[in-house]
């Protein structure tokens, strides 16, 4: 074999995926997981190089999320509910908490018209005497994909043609092809919710199911939504190109208007709970970030309001430089078997450190405003001003101890090393039963909306019978109003 005929170049591409080492890769859909349902092994090397490459792509943007705006307020508890949790912050109604919250764009650049129909983020920063806690969710209750490793996949797809440096529909709609379990976030997608008409009147949703512990170790699980006091507003589509002719920074511009005016922003926090050992009884995985917990099976139960009453002092230090990352809990919030959210732990952090350095956490608008301590020395830009002679643990020369034993789920997790789908995918009653939720004028939308984004010229007629057939799977009436308006006979 001559070493240097396979230089890094597309024209010695394997037939097959393979590692940057050259490793050949048997599955790239599915982590390494035990058991199917998870949850995810740190030796799946393969997950790790794809999400660390993946999170380097771009510097100093943001690869996701660049667009941006922030805000700062607090946090007041409404609700008792200490008997699920032993989150300092969640201790007793009354109870204050001081925050920050960005909203954002997700695909396109920093400079890009906050009009485009894009999900949105909604990430909450929550500076709690136990340390901070980062909820980081989007406007949407469910995500395109449910495994990790089609993450950068999924966002490649959506990002604009690496050639022409053009989003185009026949990529998203080619890769998503794939994977039908996108059906459930293409019904909020393609709805009219898809462009909101700004920050305020916008839902957020934490989009995973994380694990409420209270003192005594039992453990619930539970699902984040926000609903804006002032109600949800949107923009249909040809409103959208005139706000965004007009002024292509119009939500951030309100944001800020709105709090420099005195009318504050205001969301009302609901939570969904679940008992663990009920995981299995539903025709969907709980843990499955593109499926929703329906609301009359499990109710939202309120919990506190939050109200951003200041802006932020200086944008690039509290909005380039404000960093989430649903890894960063406290004592009483824990993450589910979701394997999106294990893998989220890894990669946010990750792509922090690159993007802003090792100690990023050390940055003012990312800092606890609690008393903290540990032994992370030195490092690039690290500006703690630190005079003790011992960096170990444990030292008889140092006083420091470790803190209270906080609780754990409880559940007993086996299984044998997996690279699987989850057993209960059930990709199509969802969104099915969400459009037939929608008025006749609202659901006309949609279906031009879909259609629109199929009538790409290059979408192919195979790519376009694979959507028939699933939103016909959905929804047969919706399946045969877009085979019509295509001129392709459905398959049913």
């Amino acid at each position: 074999m001559d070493p240097y005929k396979y230089r890094p170049s597309s024209a010695y591409n394997s037939p097959f995926m393979t590692t940057n080492a050259g490793a050949p890769v048997w599955n790239d859909d599915s982590s390494l997981t035990v058991g199917s349902r998870g949850p995810i092994l740190l030796e799946d090397y393969h997950l790790i190089e794809k999400l660390a490459h993946f999170t380097r792509e771009r510097t100093p943007e943001r690869i996701v999320h660049a667009r941006g705006a922030s805000a700062k307020g607090f946090f007041e508890v409404t609700h008792d509910i200490s008997h699920l949790t032993c989150a300092d912050l969640l201790r007793a109604p009354g109870v204050q908490t001081p925050l920050i919250v960005r909203f954002s764009t997700v695909i396109h650049e920093r400079g890009s018209p906050e009009t485009i129909r894009d999900p949105r983020g909604f990430a909450v920063k929550f500076y709690t005497r136990e340390g901070n806690w980062d909820l980081v969710g989007n406007n949407f209750p469910v995500f395109f994909v449910r495994d990790p490793m089609k993450f950068p996949d999924v966002i490649h797809a959506f990002k604009p043609n690496p050639k022409s440096h053009i989003q185009e529909n026949w990529r998203i709609l080619d890769f998503l092809s794939h994977h039908p379990e996108s059906l459930s976030t293409f019904a909020w997608f393609y709805d009219d919710v898809g462009i909101p008409t700004d920050y305020r009147h916008m839902e957020g949703f934490g989009v995973s199911a994380y694990t409420l512990l209270n003192k005594a170790g039992k453990a619930t699980l539970a699902k984040f939504h926000w609903k804006p006091t002032c109600g949800v507003k949107s923009l249909y589509d040809d409103e959208a190109v005139i706000v965004g002719g007009t002024n292509h920074s119009h939500a951030t511009k309100d944001l800020y208007d709105s709090i420099a005016a005195g009318n504050y922003p205001e969301w009302k926090l609901f939570i969904q709970t679940m008992n663990p050992e009920d995981q299995d009884r539903f025709d969907f995985d709980p843990v499955d970030v593109t499926k929703e917990w329906p609301e009359d099976m499990f109710p939202l139960q309120p919990v506190g309001r939050m109200v951003l009453n200041r802006n932020i002092d200086n944008f690039f230090n509290e909005n380039e430089q404000l960093a989430f990352n649903p890894g960063i809990v406290v004592p009483g919030i824990y993450y589910s078997d979701d394997k999106f959210l294990q893998a989220r732990t890894f990669a946010y952090g990750d792509t922090q450190r690159h993007r802003l350095g090792p100690n990023y956490l050390m940055l003012p608008v990312n800092a606890p405003k609690c008393a903290h301590h540990n032994n992370h020395y030195d490092g690039f830009m690290n500006f703690a001003h630190r005079d003790e002679e011992v960096d170990y643990f444990p030292s008889r020369f140092d006083p420091v101890r470790h803190a209270e034993r906080c609780p754990l789920p409880p559940q007993l997790v086996s299984g044998k090393r997996e690279r699987c789908v989850i057993e209960k995918e059930n990709n199509f009653k969802q969104p099915g039963d969400r459009y037939r939720s929608f008025a006749p004028d609202r659901q006309e939308r949609f279906v031009k909306r879909i259609v629109d984004a199929l009538s790409d010229t290059r979408v192919t007629h195979e790519i376009r019978s694979i959507w028939i057939s699933y939103w016909s799977q959905c929804d047969k009436s919706l399946g045969q109003k877009i085979a019509t308006r295509l001129n392709i006979k459905p398959h049913m």
